[in-house]
């Protein structure tokens, strides 16, 4: 395979090059032209572009001029302050990811016999359709665990009695079913990796009935099956709070577009998945474990401020790191002065950090979060930044010993109830295909015959 594909190496480039030659947009195009790049608008927020009920992500105010002020972070699903989700999950000692499913997907809090059923709905859900991981799974093994989910839900299709009907009771059927049954197709997917890209042993665990989205997880990720409840809390945590991020998210949009086309269900949702996977939406936790490593292996004192602190001014120099310039989990599209969700993992991960020997990790964690603001200020012209969920969110997963191959997959098994309830709402409500414009810069030319072309 190798071999092949630099033999074809030779034909790409001249492809390549012919390419460029023809083709280029400058940047500054865009200013004159009022062209409002990645759908933000020029003061750093994004472009009105629809309606929801479902989540608002607060991370700025506006003063009388509208002139937009830094404001502490807010997630609100369905008008309930996330905070307030992660209060009644702890004080009750409570698995709760699976009432926020139903929160996203029905806009209120079940009673406790609604809950009952919907779980013990989800639970059932957990087995994948007969013959599913034989004929999908095992047969196309896949380095990437994201492309393996989203094939794997594009397959769901085939096994689907009504796929293409378009009604409020089969979308919800389709739902609940990819919300239970996404986290058995991401860890019977990591399972075959191992086995074909790792060379180690996999292993299928039959799911146990009556365990949580967090608990059903850890059980068939791990070879002996056990964990401990406070890791279960800390991953159905961590599922909480990357349940939904509004309807303007890269991903959530993706599938919201599709939606809006009135595609099926299992199309929309793969295409989620896809757009999750990138680096600069879901798979930046990856970049944040990089740079962690590199902090450990730059820094010798780890309590030292100032040489972290020059450390990460050498970073955003492009002198360290990877040479982007960028300080990974610091910095948000819409918050500003803090992301409520990194508040909440780094208070809810530092007892596991400490009992199970990351407490250098975390500690420089916390020097990035606390000495990041203060840098770019200086490097860039008093820019508002703050950290950002991404960094911690990989931090507690390498806690839990869970592979950096899961690290976007749980992700998407987070975010899948709240991309479900944005199909929902955009198929129901909504009605009207997404099409924004693009403004034709191509240059007027005459068609020549091969004959006469140079």
């Amino acid at each position: 395979m190798i071999e092949k594909q630099n033999q074809q190496a030779p034909d790409m480039q001249f492809l390549c090059e012919e390419y460029l030659k023809n083709n280029y947009i400058d940047p500054e195009i865009s200013e004159r032209l009022g062209v409002k790049r990645g759908l933000r608008n020029p003061d750093g927020t994004g472009v009105l572009a629809g309606l929801t009920n479902i989540c608002d992500v607060v991370g700025y105010q506006r003063d009388a001029n509208g002139t937009v002020l830094p404001a502490p972070g807010k997630l609100i699903y369905r008008g309930v302050d996330i905070s307030e989700l992660v209060k009644e999950a702890y004080d009750h000692d409570r698995f709760i990811f699976e009432e926020v499913s139903w929160l996203l997907l029905f806009g209120s809090l079940p009673g406790k016999s609604e809950l009952e059923q919907f779980q013990k709905i989800v639970a059932q859900y957990h087995n994948l359709p007969v013959g599913f991981e034989e004929d999908v799974i095992m047969r196309l093994p896949s380095p990437s665990i994201m492309n393996k989910m989203a094939q794997s839900v594009l397959a769901l299709y085939s096994y689907d009695p009504d796929p293409e009907n378009l009604s409020l009771e089969n979308l919800m059927r389709q739902s609940i079913r990819l919300i239970a049954g996404l986290p058995s197709i991401m860890v019977n997917a990591y399972q075959l990796k191992r086995r074909v890209y790792d060379h180690q042993s996999m292993y299928f665990h039959v799911p146990i009935p009556g365990q949580s989205t967090a608990e059903h997880i850890l059980s068939t990720y791990r070879a002996d099956q056990k964990f401990t409840h406070e890791e279960a809390k800390l991953l159905d945590l961590c599922l909480l709070v990357h349940a939904d991020h509004g309807g303007g998210n890269n991903s959530a949009f993706a599938c919201r577009v599709l939606s809006s086309s009135g595609t099926d269900t299992y199309s929309s949702i793969a295409g989620a998945i896809g757009s999750l996977k990138g680096a600069k939406h879901g798979g930046a936790n990856l970049k944040v474990m990089e740079q962690l490593r590199n902090l450990q292996q730059n820094i010798e004192n780890y309590r030292d401020e100032d040489e972290v602190r020059e450390y990460l001014r050498k970073v955003i120099r492009k002198q360290q790191g990877d040479g982007t310039g960028l300080i990974y989990g610091m910095g948000h599209a819409i918050y500003t002065l803090s992301d409520p969700r990194a508040v909440i993992l780094r208070e809810k991960a530092e007892h596991l950090a400490m009992e199970k020997g990351f407490e250098q990790e975390f500690h420089l964690l916390r020097l990035v979060e606390k000495l990041g603001p203060e840098i770019f200020a200086q490097e860039k012209g008093n820019k508002t930044v703050c950290a950002n969920v991404d960094l911690y969110s990989g931090l507690i997963y390498k806690m839990l010993g869970i592979s950096e191959d899961l690290y976007t997959p749980l992700f998407a098994i987070s975010r899948i109830a709240g991309w479900c309830a944005h199909r929902i709402e955009e198929v129901v409500f909504a009605n009207r295909i997404i099409r924004p414009a693009y403004h034709y810069l191509g240059v007027q030319q005459k068609y020549i015959s091969l004959e006469e072309r140079k």
